[in-house]
């Protein structure tokens, strides 16, 4: 059982990871993306729909990519340009999304979307002596490509955003626009580089949920992963390495439920509440960790 819990751990977090990684930037450019949910949920839903129609992963992945990259730019042209409320533009997303995705279904006479003949073990990757190794190498071999790059994506994102002078303007433009505008940046551009860069890491989420993993595609199977990534987000303050912890966490908790609900019998529902009731105490304790008086945190103040 061990071994199940630490693979699915590393199995539920890697989408949540992509998404957190994509949001970290438009959280520390001041844009609160509340569309990543229906943006992973567009990228499971048309990853699986243009393999069904094609059987070609090149042809995939670019209309993937694409179609995310619509996403983005819808919501950055509402919310940035026009200076919308960024919360109901970003819910409106998810509801479109999930619109869009229903339609197709029912055009479609089906439930969902099935790839037949799809073999699911080819596109896991088998580390040579690593696999070999007990409880680790079946923890952290037999995953697709994609699990392994959100990982990757974690210390290629944290260099981004801290080594980079792309990184350096857009914290600039998070923390203080009008001094941004001021000495020449472009705050626009910067603001509509961290929503896209967001976007496209929510359709690798959403292609490695469905695709990479399942095989098929069944409406809103992203199950509020989008608004968990915005929890880790805010619970790792937009830092890429310390987010990428939390999401970790919360895949951890989407692990146990699942394999502690088998043994459950009839009571195996109540095991689905885990992920959620994770992310309300680690939320709670990183709003007071943030909040709580200076004063607990053993700094003299004159009185």
């Amino acid at each position: 059982m061990l071994n199940s819990i630490l693979y699915d751990c590393i199995y539920h977090s890697a989408p949540i990871i992509l998404c957190v990684l994509g949001g970290c930037f438009a959280y520390k450019a001041n844009v609160l993306n509340i569309a990543l949910e229906g943006m992973m949920l567009n990228g499971a839903f048309v990853s699986v729909l243009t393999y069904f129609l094609t059987g070609n992963m090149l042809i995939t992945v670019v209309l993937t990519l694409l179609s995310a990259l619509i996403y983005g730019f819808v919501f950055s042209y509402f919310g940035i340009t026009l200076k919308g409320n960024v919360i109901v533009i970003g819910l409106a997303l998810n509801m479109v999304a999930l619109a869009i995705a229903g339609f197709v279904l029912v055009l479609m006479d089906s439930a969902n979307i099935i790839i037949q003949n799809f073999d699911l073990n080819a596109l896991k990757i088998h580390i040579p002596l690593i696999e070999n190794i007990p409880v680790i190498g079946h923890m952290i071999s037999g995953h697709p490509i994609i699990t392994y790059l959100s990982f990757v994506m974690i210390f290629l994102m944290y260099i981004l955003m801290y080594k980079t002078k792309f990184g350096v303007y857009v914290r600039v433009v998070g923390e203080n626009e009008e001094a941004a505008k001021s000495i020449g940046i472009k705050t626009s551009f910067y603001k509509y580089a961290a929503v896209l860069i967001g976007a496209i890491g929510c359709a690798l989420a959403g292609m490695n949920l469905s695709l990479e993993r399942l095989g098929l595609f069944t409406n809103n199977m992203t199950a509020s992963r989008g608004f968990i990534a915005i929890a880790a987000i805010y619970c790792g303050q937009g830092k890429p390495v310390q987010s990428a912890i939390y999401a970790i966490l919360f895949g951890l908790a989407r692990s146990l439920s699942v394999n502690l609900s088998i043994f459950a019998g009839n009571a195996a529902g109540l095991f689905d509440c885990i992920p959620y009731l994770v992310m309300m105490v680690v939320l709670s304790m990183a709003s007071y960790i943030k909040h709580k008086p200076i004063k607990e945190r053993g700094y003299k103040v004159n009185e």
